[in-house]
């Protein structure tokens, strides 16, 4: 779809208004509360200052919705795939409506109380939640590629505590002897790098997650629910990243400061080992198409680098808060879309 196609189609579609609206304000929301995740350390460490780190955050969002979407949009294609709102295009899209109206409602209440959770996980369960009240049963989830999240989830966990673990532990051997100065400068300098490349990879994950959904909404607007696939076009790579990089630019300390001060007390080589772990591990969880979320990589990789240095570093009780949320986000949030979308087929 050319994007004249799309502001023509926008001009014929009130509702499809609305479901845009609403989706990007999810991603806005994302971008907001979300991504800060990706700059907690060089902050907290002090590599950077804030308003510096969160406009580089914003660029490198920006920059990894555009890149990594051109080179492979296999997550945008799990999320399009994920559920299946029924024959009705018009009752499918108000279902999407009341999905994304959800995942604000969760969004905010989270970053309202500084925790951490994870927007792509909302949209997941959100999404669910939905199409769970539009079918009355699990007939409109598709268990291929839910099979991706839910293998995703546990693989974005394992993979950033164990590498975040590994990568702290050779950093304390190869620079047991280094002179605390000079590596602290290079770690300094290293952090900011590897922060950037974590912002990269947040919007290579969460810009493909919300492309897939605004395309979802293109298509029950012109009447299909039967498409299978669909091109990403070029103008909503712009369009989605522009608008998470808005996101990202209004800041999000709060999150900082549960991430990277409150759990761990972190030092710069820690940082710098955690952001490595944690964008390895996005990385290859968007070229396979697994929807993960970057928050539960980057928090697991800095458990990881504090246990590391000694197990009793990890503030456990604040990470066992921020689990709590994350197994919380699937039945809350998956609540909220089911309770949403009974709600609005009512009204509209």
């Amino acid at each position: 779809m050319t994007l004249s196609e799309f502001i023509h189609q926008l001009s014929g579609a009130p509702v499809l208004w609305v479901t845009v609206l609403l989706t990007l304000g999810v991603i806005l929301v994302n971008g907001w509360t979300d991504a800060p995740n990706a700059i907690a350390t060089c902050v907290t460490t002090r590599a950077m200052r804030p308003r510096l780190a969160i406009a580089m955050a914003a660029i490198c969002n920006f920059l990894g919705v555009f890149v990594m979407t051109m080179l492979s949009p296999k997550v945008a294609e799990t999320i399009y795939n994920m559920v299946d709102f029924g024959a009705d295009a018009h009752a499918a899209l108000i279902a999407l409506c009341a999905a994304m109206f959800a995942i604000v409602v969760w969004a905010v209440l989270a970053w309202a109380f500084g925790i951490p959770t994870s927007e792509s996980h909302a949209l997941i369960a959100g999404l669910t939640g939905s199409a769970i009240a539009m079918h009355g049963n699990l007939d409109g989830v598709n268990g291929s590629e839910w099979a991706k999240v839910l293998f995703g989830l546990v693989f974005s966990l394992v993979f950033g505590f164990v590498l975040g673990f590994l990568v702290a532990k050779l950093i304390q051997k190869v620079c047991r002897r280094a002179n605390y100065r000079k590596a602290n400068a290079f770690f300094d300098k290293g952090q900011v790098v590897a922060a950037a490349g974590t912002a990269f990879m947040h919007g290579a994950q969460d810009g493909q997650k919300f492309m897939g959904v605004f395309l979802l909404g293109l298509v029950l607007a012109r009447g299909d629910t039967t498409m299978q696939a669909m091109a990403v076009p070029t103008w909503l790579m712009v369009l989605c990243s522009l608008v998470m990089a808005f996101g990202t630019s209004i800041g999000g300390m709060k999150i900082i400061k549960s991430v990277g001060m409150d759990m761990v007390k972190l030092e710069k080589y820690q940082g710098f080992a955690a952001d490595i772990s944690a964008t390895a591990g996005l990385l290859v969880c968007s070229l396979t198409g697994m929807p993960v979320s970057t928050t539960h990589a980057k928090t697991t990789a800095i458990m990881g680098v504090g246990a590391a240095k000694r197990f009793r570093s990890v503030n456990w009780g604040v990470a066992k808060e921020m689990v709590l949320t994350w197994l919380m986000t699937f039945p809350g949030c998956g609540l909220i879309g089911f309770l949403m979308t009974k709600l609005f087929i009512f009204i509209f």
